[in-house]
């Protein structure tokens, strides 16, 4: 009798650790994508746009004639012709903190002005991008519209 109240507790002991031996860390192991790659990619030649598509507006017109240049120091350069515009931007690992955190990668643009550069400033979602195309989203909070952003090599 005594032996099999002691086989009855190693199982109940037995029991008791099962559910602590077994985690679920691959459910909530956040991964950092390496933003190098469309980095050294876009660092490379000058890109014009070929979408901006506002909220369902297509404005890509605003842009015509300008070549960006994404260089270094996180300067961001527009030129056509004469004029010249001058922003930021950034390509960083994101695991939080914007409208859509997935563990991807944020394309970030910044213009102060004209007006139609400043509708560029945001934390753009990378949709695809090769050596000579990259296409970037925004999904606004708040009920807001969802755009999209098309860059190409020149």
């Amino acid at each position: 009798m005594n032996k099999l109240k002691l086989i009855s507790a190693f199982i109940a002991i037995f029991m008791l650790f099962i559910p602590t031996a077994c985690s679920d860390d691959d459910d909530t192991q956040s991964t950092s994508v390496d933003p190098t790659p469309v980095i050294n990619t876009i660092n490379n030649g000058t890109w014009r746009i070929t979408l901006y598509n506002d909220s369902g507006t297509v404005e890509t017109t605003n842009f015509t004639g300008y070549n960006f240049t994404f260089g270094p120091s996180s300067v961001l350069t527009a030129i056509n012709g004469s004029t010249t515009v001058t922003g930021t931007w950034s390509v960083t690992s994101d695991n939080s903190g914007d409208d859509s955190p997935s563990n991807d990668l944020d394309f970030n643009i910044a213009f102060a002005t004209p007006a139609n550069f400043a509708e560029l400033t945001d934390d753009w979602n990378i949709i695809s991008y090769t050596s000579t195309k990259i296409e970037l989203i925004h999904v606004s909070g708040g009920g807001g519209g969802t755009d999209y952003l098309t860059f190409e090599k020149n």
